[in-house]
């Protein structure tokens, strides 16, 4: 690649546009004049904003080479304030009367002190935590201080989990089992009894309400968890029965993980209420309403043109949920529920930034063409050589098809003996060129061929980062999750090359082929070339919700390294943590070897080397020390 210098008729301005940074990056990411991406950060009189790079620059300089995930403090309080604020103006405005609790789903982002900062910065919300597990649930007793922050227990729940919850209770904390199976209303009747600790039960109703987007299937009468009507009523009999009815104080539904329409959030209300109304007719006395998930993150900045969007802004949101309670109660008569949500890919998806480097490149550029043709050159390399000189935007489809015919029929000819590799290597790069040259012409088009559309992710330069995706970028490689990306410096410079990343694993699903943007995903990306000497750093960004917790060691690619930065309102910023990646002992202990006996086999092997004069005593050594130091060392690449 040749070096890249300042285009005079590129701005910053236009790489935001391009990269539509200013879309998907809520007003928490822009770039700045001098082309670097800039966090953002609201403050009491004025934003402050940070260059990425200068992050970048100062994590390197405490020795925590990229891969890095950054984390920005600042905006996981922020989505914090603003969803209890804003719930707040939406009770005020509205006239409802209840309030609103906030709980985060441990899941969502487990990392210790992600959850220690919602802790204590939602403190002041009394913003609660969600547990579906006894790990998570020994978490959030341990975690949260406030007495009016709720813990909210989900999923299967054995003796031991239901004894921990009410052990919570015993200890003035508010926490709720919700009730996903018949048989564990049975068991928390039992537990609580035998411990003498009344319970906060929930359950968990199976809507009929179904919505759009990749979690459809968390509702409707197929979903998972939840109690169908049938089950409902047995659960209110049962505690009819053991005269707990009035433990009964939470209604909970979960309509899925992100709900790209207002429309469905609103109709699952609306039936919820309808629930929630018959269950006081019962008896119960509930006077909590979990909503569940479903707040979505606009990854694509498309604000409504897909499934990885959402139609509605978080103003929009509130509001609607607390009319929609009030529409349906206010006829009845029944008092306003405490509302709860457990929002928790909006929490943290804005936190987290994926920084790595591009190691080396890989392009589909024809070499130099010849003056002219080697002697005794096959009929296919003289008709690409004449098909090259003679396109034009009149015949594009025409000569891209002659050009794979050739390719195709040289290919066949080498296979048989006909044609040798050097002629089949002149070949090659004439069709090169010509697809070159069809796809530089391709944009001048009116109308693009079918079979032209994808000629320029076909010839695509392949940019190979310094990451797993597997590891960082799980929903990426499982479920389709796009995210935005882009270079974080050199934005005042044109991009100029067509590209896909690829990771370090070695593995066909291991590339980042499909981008976010507000116009729909893209398969290519434009980036910069290459410059000696110099290193291209890009950035994955909204990666704070799921990534870290369900990446895996594909590869035996660790965890990378982490680092936590506060930005403070003079423009600088302080790293509040650093905890640095796996090292291949690390991994290797994972997957059940003892790095220990791994260095002493090792040993023996160099040991018997020396034995048989294979090696002296002083290579013997530095082997040795080689081998430890490798496995000490990070598991991703290292200059």
């Amino acid at each position: 690649m040749t070096d890249s210098a300042v285009d005079d008729n590129w701005t910053s301005e236009e790489s935001a546009d391009y990269y539509a940074i200013r879309e998907w990056g809520a007003g928490l990411f822009d770039v700045s004049p001098q082309g670097e991406v800039t966090v953002t950060v609201a403050g009491k009189d004025k934003a402050t904003a940070v260059s990425l790079l200068d992050i970048a620059e100062g994590l390197q300089q405490r020795d925590l080479a990229m891969p890095v995930l950054l984390r920005v403090e600042n905006h996981l309080d922020a989505a914090i304030s603003q969803i209890n604020e804003t719930f707040a103006n939406a009770i005020g405005v509205t006239g409802y009367r209840g309030v609103y609790r906030g709980v985060f789903p441990i899941k969502v982002n487990q990392q210790s002190h992600i959850i220690e900062e919602i802790a204590r910065f939602g403190e002041r919300y009394h913003h609660g935590l969600e547990a579906g597990s006894k790990a998570e649930l020994l978490v959030a007793m341990s975690t949260l201080r406030d007495r009016e922050s709720l813990i909210v227990c989900n999923g299967y729940k054995d003796a031991e989990f239901i004894d921990l919850g009410l052990r919570a209770r015993q200890l003035g904390m508010p926490c709720f089992f919700v009730v996903e199976t018949p048989e564990e209303m049975s068991l928390i009747i039992e537990r609580s009894q035998l411990l003498d600790v009344e319970p906060l039960i929930g359950v968990r109703l199976k809507l009929g309400t179904k919505v759009d987007g990749h979690w459809s299937e968390d509702s409707g009468d197929r979903s998972l968890f939840g109690l169908n009507t049938q089950q409902l009523i047995e659960a209110v009999d049962r505690l009819k029965g053991a005269g707990m009815l009035h433990c009964l104080r939470l209604l909970h539904f979960h309509l899925g993980s992100q709900i790209p329409n207002i429309q469905n959030i609103r109709a699952g209300i609306l039936e919820a209420c309808r629930y929630y109304i018959d269950l006081i007719e019962e008896g119960a006395p509930l006077g909590y309403l979990d909503l569940g998930g479903g707040l979505a993150v606009d990854y694509d900045g498309s604000r409504g043109g897909s499934m990885q969007s959402r139609n509605y802004t978080l103003e929009e949101y509130c509001v609607d949920v607390v009319e929609a309670i009030q529409e349906c109660l206010d006829p009845e008569q029944v008092p306003h529920p405490t509302i709860i949500t457990e929002s928790g890919r909006a929490t943290v998806a804005y936190t987290s930034v994926l920084l790595f480097n591009i190691l080396n490149v890989s392009d589909f550029e024809p070499v130099s063409l010849p003056e002219k043709l080697p002697e005794g050159a096959p009929e296919q390399v003289r008709n690409l050589a004449a098909l090259f000189d003679n396109i034009s935007l009149k015949n594009l489809q025409e000569c891209y098809n002659d050009a794979v015919y050739y390719r195709e029929s040289l290919r066949e000819h080498f296979r048989r003996g006909e044609v040798n590799l050097r002629m089949r290597s002149v070949g090659e790069n004439l069709c090169l060129a010509v697809l070159q040259k069809i796809s530089r012409l391709i944009p001048e088009l009116d109308r693009v061929p079918v079979r032209l559309e994808n000629l320029t992710e076909q010839l695509a330069d392949i940019y190979y980062g310094n990451f797993s995706v597997f590891q960082s970028l799980p929903d990426f490689w499982a479920i389709g999750q796009s995210f935005p990306v882009m270079p974080i410096h050199r934005l005042n410079e044109r991009p100029t090359r067509e590209a896909v990343i690829a990771d370090l694993t070695c593995d066909c699903d291991g590339k980042i082929d499909r981008f976010a943007h507000p116009e729909g995903e893209k398969r290519t990306l434009l980036l910069h070339p290459l410059e000696k000497d110099r290193e291209y750093l890009l950035a994955v960004f909204l990666v704070g919700a799921y990534q870290e917790t369900l990446g895996d060691l594909h590869n035996l690619f660790g965890d990378t390294n982490v680092a936590s930065v506060r930005i403070n309102g003079d423009g600088n910023f302080d790293f509040v943590h650093e905890l640095h990646g796996d090292t291949i002992a690390d991994v290797l202990s994972y997957v059940e070897y003892e790095p220990d006996y791994l260095f002493r086999r090792f040993r023996e092997t160099a040991e018997d080397a020396v034995r048989d004069g294979r090696i002296s005593v002083a290579e013997r050594q530095k082997m040795l020390g080689a081998f430890n130091e490798s496995l000490r060392g990070y598991t991703y690449f290292e200059r």
